[in-house]
């Protein structure tokens, strides 16, 4: 008899049994079945974290620079040109055929000069538009501007995803989903990420906040901020039936019950559940505090003005204040930022909306303390053109606008263990595409987990038989626009 066969009267173990039968296939089941119930020994800290609950503090990987983010969505894509990157050959050649020409979404024809000026602010004598001329006057020693973005398509939805989600096709977690999973909330009475959206949805929707294959608790929190009171932008924040024993009381069965539920099913959207309802209770105070920005000073709301972006500002300070890890904040419904046509009209009102009240923000994070703590970001998800739509005909007519440009663009960081008053990497001369120091969207996502000391090489998750993370493959911290 052979060393390898077993006698008829041996005892095979349970183990034994699944690795040998099927060719081993059993043995492949049985990892299948423990890694979806959790029970491997990997698997007893991510135990460990939901019995402390999905947004206890957790400590970073490395000393962080920044304990919070605040992403300012300039969402349809501000021109570079006409914002944070001059261009003066444009004027120059206004109207003629450009040596350069990359394929954008729509045709376009000849250059267009930016009906802007611009100036110098600040000790570094940082360059910006008379659109951002007062942010700059005061903060232009704060800002580091990347003038080399670059991404990978020139779709709305594409670059959204994949600047928010680091994919722009498949539906996978978003930043905010990332960092809550990584570090957890300073706040558990308030969600730890939170989207602010005047009235509707930007394109691509709640794909944009989603947490895909995280556990639900880490997915953003959608608010439409066009009303004022907490009550109205919050449903149901109150309970006219019962007082808060009695919800206690309540919420303590029904607990109980879905603990019991969940005992016998590996489902981790049912500890989602249990936490949702957990958090939505304690909102009823803490939400009725942070929302109503009348419990500010009138010095302060007149600070920030009373546009709708102002008011998304003073609630994502207001916020990031209470502990909230991240806040995104959406200029308004579908692609405001989209200028298409009429670029100087659009884009002068688009920068009349927030520039007061990125202003404020700046100023008010500094006059509290929270400044170096917090990291804002602010930009598009892609660029525009150096030269007008081809719709508009050969010759560039008062109501010219511009196309979608991914080749080059630019955004801006402030605060959070950023460099002030720097500029990183170059367009080319006509602002078409990034050609010094380029920086991918997955590098600023690798940047930005590095600034909240979080290795994004390291923060992963196991899904479908491997482990993803934001920036996928991909993506350097750009080490130079840390201060």
């Amino acid at each position: 008899m052979s060393s390898h066969v077993l006698p008829l009267n041996t005892h095979l173990s349970r183990r034994d049994m699944l690795r040998r039968c099927g060719a081993g296939f059993g043995t492949l089941g049985l990892a299948a079945l423990l890694g979806d119930r959790s029970l491997f020994a990997a698997d007893a800290a991510s135990n460990a974290l939901s019995a402390a609950g999905p947004l206890a503090p957790r400590a970073p990987h490395f000393r962080a620079r920044a304990k919070y983010v605040i992403q300012i969505l300039a969402n349809g894509g501000p021109a570079q040109m006409d914002t944070f990157d001059p261009k003066p050959v444009l004027s120059k050649l206004h109207g003629q055929r450009l040596p350069i020409h990359l394929a954008t979404e729509r045709p376009t024809s000849t250059a267009l000069g930016s009906p802007f000026s611009f100036a110098r602010y600040g000790q570094s004598g940082l360059e910006v538009s008379e659109l951002f001329g007062p942010l700059a006057a005061k903060h232009a020693d704060d800002l580091c501007v990347i003038r080399s973005m670059y991404s990978d398509s020139p779709i709305h939805e594409n670059c959204l995803r994949l600047m928010n989600c680091g994919a722009s096709i498949m539906a996978r977690p978003s930043i905010g989903s990332w960092i809550t999973y990584g570090l957890g909330s300073e706040n558990h009475n308030l969600p730890g990420f939170v989207v602010l959206v005047p009235k509707g949805m930007p394109v691509a929707g709640a794909d944009n906040w989603q947490s895909s294959f995280l556990p639900g608790a880490y997915q953003g929190t959608y608010i439409e901020t066009q009303d004022r009171k907490a009550a109205d932008l919050i449903d149901h924040l109150t309970n006219a039936d019962l007082d808060p024993a009695a919800q206690r009381a309540q919420l303590d069965f029904t607990t109980a019950l879905n603990r019991r539920h969940q005992a016998t099913r590996a489902d981790p959207a049912l500890e989602a559940r249990i936490q949702s309802f957990e958090t939505a209770f304690r909102m009823q105070t803490a939400a009725t505090d942070a929302f109503d920005i009348d419990r500010e000073p009138a010095s302060i709301r007149a600070l920030y003005g009373d546009t709708a972006q102002a008011k998304q500002m003073l609630i994502a300070r207001r916020l990031v204040e209470r502990g909230v890890r991240y806040v995104q904040v959406w200029h308004g419904t579908l692609q405001p930022w989209d200028s298409h046509d009429n670029i100087e009209k659009s884009h002068r009102r688009l920068a009349n909306e927030c520039c007061q009240g990125l202003t404020a923000l700046l100023t008010d994070l500094k006059q509290r303390g929270l400044f170096d703590d917090t990291l804002i970001i602010w930009g598009g998800e892609f660029g525009r053109t150096p030269t007008v739509e081809l719709s508009q005909g050969e010759k560039v007519s008062p109501t010219a606008g511009r196309d979608h440009n991914h080749h080059g663009f630019t955004m801006w960081l402030a605060g959070g263990g950023t460099k002030g008053g720097y500029v990183h990497g170059a367009t080319d001369e006509f602002g078409f595409k990034a050609v010094q120091d380029r920086v991918h969207v997955h590098d600023l996502q690798a940047t930005v987990l590095h600034l909240l000391g979080l290795d994004h090489e390291r923060l992963t998750y196991r899904h479908s038989g491997r482990d993803f993370r934001l920036t996928d493959v991909h993506g350097h911290v750009v080490h130079r626009l840390i201060a």
